[in-house]
């Protein structure tokens, strides 16, 4: 029985059983495969972020085991005391060289590194003009920093200008952020628009790169490369959790900015460092990226031939641009079932709903990854129709 003072969560939870809302976690029993076995059931799995398949990648593996034997399993102590190994600053160096930046500083998760950044960087007197379909790390990172948070209209270049006029005179520090692709829509954000905005109205340009990593750009460098904007965008975070394949995130920007970082991101200064295993994880993943590009053309070969079937279908894949490509079903509770209608079927695609996206706009969310075959995706293809026409989705 729950606590009396505590009986209200039961009770909210309670009702999300009663609007069919209710998700119990999968749990994954192999390695994180584009066929896996979830809670029992064998699945073509599409909901990981696992883009390159690098979680299972043997350079990655081998590294992992070598590093561990070498370093230990962990570092024992936050990066400003005694948990700076020589390991973790191999790595920063590694992502400046590779996002063609003076510097970066790993920290715990990507959504620390949003998070942490905005908050260290703006005060109460500072403005952020955020996009309105930015990712949750930036939306709480814009409440940490406590300064005044202007929402423009998603992809809205004309609205983002209204608010810069109107705040133009203010004697303050401006942020201009947005995601380079948008986790639940699957588009990419008009960059080379705001990058001039920013320098317009001289606003800080901060991107997320997280879902273009690995992604987009000259062998996965993301958003930035892909616009060829090197220089002009002055601050990038990017994720080592997905492509990359193993766990943490980073910020790209000048030797300063870094350095000031150091001292005042909270994540990084009240963090234990990552482990010895996980860095050189993923030092060996960079360097997959430069020496193994047939990767990304192949998730993007994967990409195109899910998109095309899923509209042939006549699913709703939204504004997707990229390898996210969200099935919009409107009715919150109907993607659930549709999502727990595919599971049994043999595919795995999660359904998500509000507050994760806005109200009658539920969806179950595909992403393809370079590793998985025409043969599965084919076979996706079709337990999708199956399960779409059952329940009315498509005709």
């Amino acid at each position: 029985m729950p606590k009396a003072e505590l009986q209200y969560l039961t009770d909210e939870l309670n009702k999300l059983r009663e609007q069919k809302l209710y998700q119990k976690l999968r749990i994954l029993e192999t390695e994180q495969l584009p066929v896996s076995r979830f809670d029992g059931h064998k699945v073509i799995n599409l909901s990981s972020n696992n883009y390159l398949g690098l979680t299972t990648h043997p350079k990655l593996r081998k590294r992992a085991l070598e590093a561990t034997e070498k370093w230990g399993v962990g570092s024992g102590a936050v990066r400003t005391i005694a948990g700076t190994m020589s390991i973790h600053m191999e790595l920063e160096e590694r992502i400046a060289r590779f996002k063609h930046v003076e510097a970066s500083v790993v920290f715990q998760s990507g959504f620390t590194a949003n998070a942490g950044t905005v908050s260290a960087i703006l005060g109460r007197e500072d403005v952020i003009i955020s996009d309105a379909l930015n990712h949750a790390s930036i939306i709480d990172g814009c409440r940490l920093s406590r300064a005044e948070i202007k929402v423009f209209p998603h992809k809205d270049v004309e609205a983002c200008e209204t608010i810069l006029k109107e705040i133009a005179a203010r004697k303050c520090h401006k942020l201009l952020i947005t995601d380079g692709v948008f986790s639940m829509e699957g588009d990419i954000a008009p960059l080379p628009q705001l990058v001039e905005l920013a320098e317009k109205y001289g606003c800080i340009m901060m991107i997320d790169d997280a879902h273009s990593s690995g992604v987009l750009g000259r062998n996965g460098r993301g958003t930035v490369d892909h616009f060829n904007l090197h220089g002009r965008v002055d601050i990038q975070v990017g994720t080592l959790s997905k492509a990359i394949g193993a766990l943490g995130g980073y910020v790209c920007a000048t030797r300063d900015t870094i350095d000031f970082l150091y001292h005042r991101a909270r994540p990084f200064l009240f963090s234990t460092s990552h482990p010895p295993s996980v860095v050189a994880t993923c030092i060996a993943a960079f360097e997959v990226l430069e020496e193994e590009p047939q990767l990304i053309e192949q998730l993007w070969a994967n990409t195109k031939f899910l998109k095309e079937g899923l509209k042939k279908l006549g699913f709703n894949t939204g504004m997707s641009e990229t390898p996210i490509t969200p099935i919009i079903v409107g009715d919150a509770a109907l993607a659930h079932e549709f999502s727990r209608q595919l599971f049994a079927a043999g595919v795995f695609a999660q359904g998500i709903g509000f507050p994760t996206v806005p109200q009658g706009q539920a969806r179950i969310r595909t992403i393809v990854t370079a590793t998985h075959t025409k043969e599965e995706l084919t076979q996706a293809l079709a337990i999708l129709a199956g399960v779409g026409r059952k329940l009315k989705i498509i005709e």
